[in-house]
């Protein structure tokens, strides 16, 4: 007999009521204006995700329904064109009302062991869960164009990882990895460059610091200020634009 988990995750889901689905996706500015064939793909994924994922709100926060498809939406949104695939690999969505801190620690070459806090507003487990602020969740939502989409970056990790390893390729088919692979190095290469270099960059300088941090900030402008990724980067932003099948007008 199957496992009662693997029976309850091979169910066709259910789907979300229409009226739930139509005030989820009209108050989150990148579903808002979704063809209808992409609009009903979005909402079977979400139905898909809040199936398979628990969404457990941490430090007093308390998620009406409507907020749990509201994330889910959002989750999902990097899988218009990728498919549920991008949804293997993990199982619990947890949401912090505001910025969380992790301990984190580190063996320098000598030996020497570095602990210390950092202050998150997400984080991507490579096989656990993922992580959010609320707060910056709907900081997002209300400024929508600005570059930034917390949901998104951390679920680009979790596209990145599918293949066991994060480094800024999501698994392609071959000959598209091989061009994925040498145009985002060298986009990533020059902009690392210029952010050591202190010159102004048009992208947040935060996607320097490695090439699975570009891939997951690159995400977040081709969803929230797409214009700006073409302008500077065409190259990056047509991989993109293929991966996620999505491109918003804004």
């Amino acid at each position: 007999m199957l496992d009662p988990l693997l029976r309850r995750l091979r169910r066709t889901p259910e789907p979300i009521d229409p009226a739930s689905w139509r005030d989820a996706a009209t108050s989150l500015p990148w579903a808002r204006d979704l063809a209808p064939e992409a609009d009903a793909r979005l909402a079977a994924l979400a139905a898909r995700f809040l199936q398979r994922k628990t969404i457990t709100p941490l430090g007093g926060l308390a998620l009406t329904d409507a907020d749990r498809v509201r994330l889910a939406a959002l989750c999902c949104l990097p899988l218009l064109g990728f498919g549920a695939e991008g949804l293997h690999g993990w199982s619990q969505l947890l949401v912090y009302p505001d910025a969380f801190r992790v301990d984190r620690s580190h063996v320098d070459a000598a030996g020497v062991l570095h602990q210390w806090q950092d202050e998150l507003i997400g984080e991507a487990w490579d096989a656990g869960p993922l992580v959010l602020s609320w707060a910056d969740v709907q900081a997002d939502i209300a400024d929508p164009w600005s570059g930034f989409c917390v949901v998104v970056h951390e679920m680009a990790h979790k596209l990145d990882v599918l293949d066991g390893v994060l480094d800024g390729t999501p698994p392609l088919p071959r000959a598209w990895q091989r061009e994925w692979a040498d145009d985002f190095q060298r986009a990533y290469d020059a902009f690392a460059r210029d952010v050591d270099r202190g010159r102004r960059v048009a992208i947040d300088d935060y996607a320097a610091e490695s090439p699975e941090e570009f891939f997951a900030v690159c995400t977040e402008y081709h969803f929230s200020a797409p214009r700006v990724l073409q302008r500077a980067m065409p190259a990056v932003a047509g991989h993109l634009a293929r991966l996620y099948a999505f491109r918003t007008e804004s």
